[in-house]
């Protein structure tokens, strides 16, 4: 029996004694939030419709809180749903990234997923860039400037990206990106260590075969 409870709880179903403590909690927190509001018992009824007994008994426990008597009295209250019943608060939705510092630069990965295409955003910092040392390996990139500007050597070429550019190149040619000496600079970058390469759509599919 306590393994199934356990795997129940770890499923997240609540079992009744769970739901019996749930509930009854509502009652004081209905009789705490009315005195808050300095609403009388029949003031409460006048706005709801519910008889007085019946609020009463509900704050006292002898009365089982359902969604059609919990409805109305938030409404009355103006508070939602939740705050009657102590519905659990939501988590923090934001994904906090780890950082990697390699060679003085900061990269926030942004894919969790192990192999196949990764994206980072890069903070790259206002330093002097030295002498470029271009290098190649396996893999295909693209970047995209965030902010600052960004040099790079790809074989014969030697350009400055700016924000909103973007450059993709096969990482077998020899390559080198880095800071301009001018200040810092931010950019995504995505990188397929097996060639994998962006899709870009750059029109709608229509109907028609087109």
């Amino acid at each position: 029996m306590n393994a199934k409870r356990e795997e129940q709880e770890e499923k997240g179903e609540a079992g009744p004694q769970a739901m019996d403590a749930v509930l009854s909690e509502v009652g004081p927190r209905l009789r705490a939030l009315r005195k808050e509001r300095g609403a009388t018992l029949s003031g409460l009824s006048e706005a709801t419709g519910i008889s007085v007994s019946t609020l009463s008994r509900l704050e006292s426990g002898l009365r089982r809180p359902s969604l059609e008597l919990l409805l109305p009295i938030a409404r009355a209250h103006q508070v939602p749903l939740d705050e009657l019943v102590g519905a659990p608060p939501v988590g923090d939705p934001r994904v906090r990234a780890k950082p990697i510092v390699r060679h003085g630069r900061t990269m926030f990965p942004l894919t969790r997923q192990p192999g196949g295409l990764q994206a980072y955003k890069v903070i790259e910092p206002k330093r002097d860039p030295g002498e470029p040392d271009p290098r190649s390996h396996e893999g295909y990139e693209w970047l995209y400037i965030l902010s600052g500007k960004l040099r790079l050597v790809l074989g014969e070429h030697d350009v400055v990206l700016g924000p909103g550019e973007a450059a993709e190149f096969d990482t077998r040619v020899p390559h080198w990106f880095g800071s301009t000496g001018e200040g810092p600079v931010e950019f995504l970058s995505l990188f397929g260590p097996q060639g994998e390469r962006m899709h870009v759509r750059a029109r709608p599919v229509r109907g028609g075969g087109e």
